[in-house]
């Protein structure tokens, strides 16, 4: 089954390029996102890990209780807290939530979000962390001996080299409820390693070059574990009615940033295949998206599904507007099998 997630804005949202700051009802205007992304029929938000922007933990219990149906990503970094409070954390809100939280793991980190953190750790030595952050994580949850997202009441003990346990686990509590799905991201070897070793999807970003390369060697490291990682896809997109349409908007955002940019100038970024190099000049988390009419980037996200990705988190500002001309225009035709207003499928 294809998942279509949204991103939400945590940093701030608008008709510009610049994608203005939150005023005073900056909370506000994110839980009419996620409201309208419900209402459109998409099947959950992303609630992004975002050194400036507003707490994802926060925005995430909020959504879930502001929602029915919406499952609910949010991101964070292993440095953040201990991996018993994160499992903590969440089992409170899958109870709070029906079950609908996630999380998406960002190991990654630029230099300076790292400074402001005071997290010191460097190279492979993060990916070793975050792998011992989620055995830790899933092994309070689910009990000593217990398979990952099951529960055994049992007690857990772990003793290493960045996290100690003694007695750890949350007894009766868990019963039942799920371990959130965990989304990790990038394309290193140790990216893909830890998917393979830990991971439920994998979201990648288009490249110059394609992405199938990195979802093959995926597959071919998570098939020698044993395990199934699913492949997902973040991807900014600005769909309108016809080509020139969406390449028009394109254009206005691009000469907010450079006046004197000739259309030309901007399609010249165009790699083929609906794909635009540019969308982070515009205000976009991401650099590579689509850019075409409805019907084109719905094709193009076929093409993907048929490809193997079967989880996709869309992007687009404003996001209200651009989160229902999705739900109106796009999701029908890129998923034939049809939506309800409740995400999920009819």
């Amino acid at each position: 089954m294809t998942r279509y997630l949204w991103d939400t804005p945590t940093s701030g949202d608008g008709r510009r390029a610049d994608r203005n700051r939150w005023d005073r009802d900056g909370f506000g205007h994110l839980h009419q996102v996620i409201g309208a992304a419900e209402l459109a029929g998409l099947d959950g938000v992303v609630v992004p890990y975002d050194p400036d922007g507003d707490e994802p933990w926060i925005v995430a219990g909020g959504a879930l209780r502001d929602t029915r149906h919406t499952r609910v990503v949010v991101g964070f970094h292993p440095a953040f807290g201990t991996p018993v409070y994160a499992a903590k954390m969440s089992l409170t809100l899958q109870r709070l939530g029906a079950d609908r939280l996630d999380w998406l793991v960002h190991v990654e980190a630029g230099a300076e979000d790292e400074v402001r953190r005071g997290d010191h750790l460097i190279g492979a030595a993060r990916y070793e962390r975050a792998a011992e952050f989620l055995t830790v994580a899933r092994g309070v949850w689910s009990g000593r001996g217990a398979l990952p997202g099951g529960f055994d009441g049992g007690e857990f003990d772990h003793d290493g080299d960045y996290f100690h346990v003694a007695a750890g686990g949350f007894d009766e509590a868990v019963d039942g409820h799920p371990f959130p799905t965990v989304h990790l991201t990038g394309t290193s070897p140790e990216a893909l390693a830890l998917s393979a070793a830990h991971g439920d999807v994998h979201l990648f970003t288009e490249s110059e070059h394609g992405l199938w390369p990195q979802v093959r060697a995926l597959g071919e490291l998570a098939a020698a574990r044993g395990r199934t990682v699913r492949a997902g896809l973040a991807l900014p997109v600005i769909a309108r009615e016809d080509e020139d349409e969406a390449w028009a908007r394109v254009l206005r955002l691009w000469r907010e940033t450079d006046p004197a940019a000739t259309e030309d100038e901007v399609r010249s970024r165009g790699l083929g295949d609906l794909r635009f190099d540019g969308f982070d000049r515009i205000g976009y988390r991401t650099p590579i998206g689509l850019v075409g009419s409805y019907r084109q980037v719905a094709r193009r996200l076929a093409d993907y599904v048929a490809g193997g990705i079967d989880t996709f988190v869309l992007s687009g500002h404003p996001a209200i507007e651009e989160v229902h001309r999705a739900g109106e225009h796009l999701l029908h035709l890129a998923d034939p099998a049809g939506r309800t207003l409740t995400g999920a499928r009819a």
